[in-house]
């Protein structure tokens, strides 16, 4: 298929240049398409390209040597999987995995230095958004390290809730426990809390969001 020009505009990496350096970048992008629950990269191995997210949805994670996972971010279309192994030229920082079938777009390593060189304003782009990760990563130490269980759970489903195009894969119990650095089980208690609060309803494996404002003052009284 095609490297669509919208798509390629929609990547942060690639905004503010024109039509010419777009289509001129979009010659050395190549696809990749990946089904649910596919592994598109494994922590530790090397990185030769940065890939991008353009369809669907991955959960970036770590596994500790026990086999816990930790998950630090859900990608949207648009957002970069592996910039900083690519930047660093290091072993990949964490695990990408499809929670849905997604399209990536990618970029040969090297090719990105020279587009880099070559349009400076792909490196401008590249410094703001891993300082947003630097940020991310700060606010979610932040957030393992003072916030109660209940108060983590309600921010993520706050940020899962958010209005986003195409399909949004449901996350488990286990996944939000996963991004809540805790227990399944206590993620369940705090899910039937929330419920209680009557921010939440919760039937037949389906969680349904009844109060934004609610989980909002949740997540404040913590903050």
């Amino acid at each position: 298929m095609a490297i669509q020009l919208d798509l390629l505009n929609s990547i942060p990496y690639f905004q503010g240049l024109s039509r010419p350096e777009l289509e001129d970048i979009r010659n050395v992008i190549f696809e990749k398409k990946a089904e649910r629950n596919d592994i598109v990269l494994t922590e530790g191995d090397p990185s030769t390209a940065l890939l991008f997210l353009v369809s669907g949805a991955l959960k970036l994670f770590k596994t500790s040597s026990e086999g816990k996972e930790q998950i630090l971010r859900i990608l949207r279309p648009g957002e970069a999987v592996n910039d900083v192994s690519i930047f660093d030229e290091g072993p990949n920082f964490t695990s990408a995995q499809a929670m849905c079938p997604a399209v990536l777009y990618g970029i040969d390593a090297r090719r990105l230095k020279a587009m880099m060189d070559k349009y400076p304003a792909i490196a401008g782009n590249s410094r703001r958004i891993l300082a947003q990760q630097v940020r991310h990563l700060g606010t979610l130490v932040e957030d393992l390290s003072f916030k109660p269980v209940i108060g983590r759970v309600a921010k993520i489903l706050l940020e899962y809730a958010r209005e986003t195009p195409g399909p949004r894969p449901r996350l488990t119990q286990q996944e939000k426990a996963a991004m809540a650095g805790t227990a399944r089980e206590v993620v369940g208690r705090s899910l039937k809390a929330l419920e209680e609060e009557g921010a939440i309803r919760l039937e037949h494996n389906r969680l349904v969001v009844e109060n934004r404002k609610a989980l909002e003052d949740i997540v404040a009284a913590f903050s």
